[in-house]
């Protein structure tokens, strides 16, 4: 199939089918500017999507079921059955069924990525305690991903209009945090950081702030020396090199004083210093992007809100940025004519 005489192909893996991920996929893709842009395809089954369309009352959601990527239609939302059987859909409830079905949505995405039949991936949210097994040791999406692409190094990267958000370090205790901050992490994530803005985002010259991790950015090595010792050197380097990299700022008066409007990008030393003030401002257009792997992946940025599953209450806002960011990194790296 020769994908590139066609709109771009966004695979989209369906998650976990007891929170809301497919709630807020089906309310996205009833944008009708979406499935003029795109050609989706839902990685789940039709069965689950049956359910919904029925339970929340959403019958202008028509779909076609496809055995495989080889038979999608181009004007249609097209589904592919990732496990013969659906298991049964129980709104709000963790099963382990739900957990088999949302790994198999994204092992089926990440065959058809592989085999360029897919022109980005964007993941609705799944439950890792369903999915984690001794024998299975799965983390979350992007590290799953960076272990199918083989790829060493990438960053979450959080993206709406407001700001973008890059961490240093992600899922990890933050007892651990202190000691990932190393010049070398810091380097890696910068450059990660600088190329994405770049190339994905078209950014010539991007101006990027680094936070720093102490209270205060260590307040001169009072409350701590990795300001002075680590973050303030490798910032030094870069600026020495021609990038504009500036910092690092304490994160408190950062935010408070918007500076975050005055830059391309941020780089955060841990989860929630980074994703705190990020959702507290996109958190219904907020997308997570995942910088550095060979592959176009995007997504919401919230979870399977087992809370509100099924109340036909979830905003489909965040899903929706995320296809179309995904649609827009598509053409910015491709030669697809204009629309």
């Amino acid at each position: 199939m020769n994908i590139k005489k066609h709109k771009p192909v966004v695979g989209i893996s369906i998650g976990d089918i007891n929170g809301i991920g497919a709630e807020v996929t089906m309310k996205a893709l009833l944008d009708n500017r979406l499935q003029k842009m795109i050609t989706p395809v839902i990685y789940g089954h039709g069965k689950a999507l049956t359910y919904y369309r029925k339970h929340l009352g959403m019958e202008d959601f028509n779909f076609m079921q496809v055995r495989s990527i080889e038979d999608i239609h181009h004007k249609k939302i097209n589904v592919i059955n990732v496990v013969q059987e659906c298991p049964e859909v129980i709104p709000g409830v963790e099963t382990q069924e739900a957990g088999k079905m949302a790994l198999g949505s994204l092992d089926q995405c990440i065959v058809d990525l592989k085999n360029n039949q897919l022109d980005a991936l964007v993941t609705a949210p799944l439950n890792k305690n369903n999915i984690h097994t001794p024998e299975n040791n799965f983390i979350g999406h992007t590290e799953y991903l960076m272990e199918a692409f083989e790829t060493p190094k990438s960053m979450m990267f959080m993206v709406s209009e407001d700001m973008r958000v890059g961490l240093i370090t992600s899922h990890i205790p933050l007892k651990e945090v202190a000691g990932s901050i190393t010049a070398t992490n810091i380097k890696e994530k910068l450059l990660l950081m600088l190329r994405s803005l770049e190339e994905d985002f078209g950014i010539s010259k991007p101006k990027v702030a680094v936070l720093g991790l102490n209270p205060h950015a260590g307040e001169d090595g009072l409350l701590g020396k990795e300001e002075v010792d680590i973050i303030l050197p490798v910032v030094k380097e870069f600026k020495e090199q021609g990038s504009l990299v500036f910092g690092p700022y304490p994160s408190d008066g950062f935010f408070g004083m918007m500076h975050h409007k005055k830059f391309d990008g941020i780089l955060a030393m841990y989860h929630d210093q980074g994703l705190i003030p990020f959702k507290t401002v996109s958190f219904e257009t907020g997308v997570n992007f995942t910088a550095g792997l060979p592959i176009i992946r995007t997504s919401p940025d919230h979870g399977t809100a087992y809370n509100i599953a099924g109340k036909n209450i979830a905003d489909e806002g965040s899903m929706r940025s995320a296809i179309y960011l995904a649609h827009d990194l598509i053409k910015r790296k491709g030669d697809w004519p204009e629309e």
